[in-house]
């Protein structure tokens, strides 16, 4: 009977051991299951957070400033041709003008253009009269660029990427784009603006002068 009962007790003990290894086994799986999902997690949320403040950063410092506007009035009577002076803001990322749109309206007709390759300036810096240089489309939809600045070559005809330093000349014909009153009469409010890809627009806002005297005007 002795024997039995050692026999029986021993049993016990080794069916415990073997429980309690199972109960081990199952603690570590599910601490290594956990552990990874938050390995996961957090490199995930790192990575997020790093593009987002990258994002950030670019929404904030990148931008075009317009610092000069002139517009060409002919025997008409009404503003007919414009030319919006940009350039990168200062710490501002590479700014593409082929992913730039031009927002321009008189407060009765709000017209939105992009840049087409055709009409396409390299070196205006010999330009005699601007506005009768070949950047000015024949469309309402679309406007020219003509280079003023530009150290490294960065603002090429089919690629025409604009960074520290750069200057360009956005050249619009207004009578195109109003051809319901032959370009933008006198005393006219003029709101817009040139709206980068990523960044900040460049605003454009005047009012035409009372009557067009010149030819050549300085509109802001």
């Amino acid at each position: 009977m002795r024997k039995l009962c050692e026999m029986l007790k021993n049993k016990d003990v080794g069916a415990i051991g073997i429980g309690a290894m199972i109960v081990f086994i199952a603690m570590v799986l599910v601490a290594g299951i956990a552990a990874s999902v938050l390995v996961q997690t957090s490199t995930k949320l790192e990575s997020q957070a790093m593009k987002t403040g990258s994002d950030t950063i670019d929404e904030v410092s990148t931008g075009l400033a317009v610092f000069d506007i002139k517009g060409y009035a002919a025997t008409s009577g009404n503003l007919d041709k414009i030319s919006i002076c940009v350039r990168p803001r200062a710490g501002s990322a590479d700014i593409d003008l082929l992913n730039t749109f031009v927002e321009i309206s008189d407060t009765n007709y709000k017209i939105v253009l992009n840049y087409t390759t055709g009409k396409y300036v390299p070196d205006g810096s010999g330009q005699d009269d601007v506005f009768s240089a070949d950047f000015f489309p024949a469309s309402p939809y679309k406007f020219g660029i003509l280079v003023l600045e530009d150290a490294d070559n960065s603002c090429a005809q089919t690629t025409p990427v604009i960074n520290k330093g750069d200057k360009v000349l956005i050249g619009i014909d207004l009578t195109q784009c109003f051809s319901s009153t032959g370009g933008i009469n006198a005393r006219t409010d003029v709101v817009g603006m040139v709206a980068p890809e990523i960044g900040s627009p460049g605003v454009i806002a005047l009012t035409t002068p009372a009557s067009y005297s010149d030819n050549v005007l300085d509109l802001q």
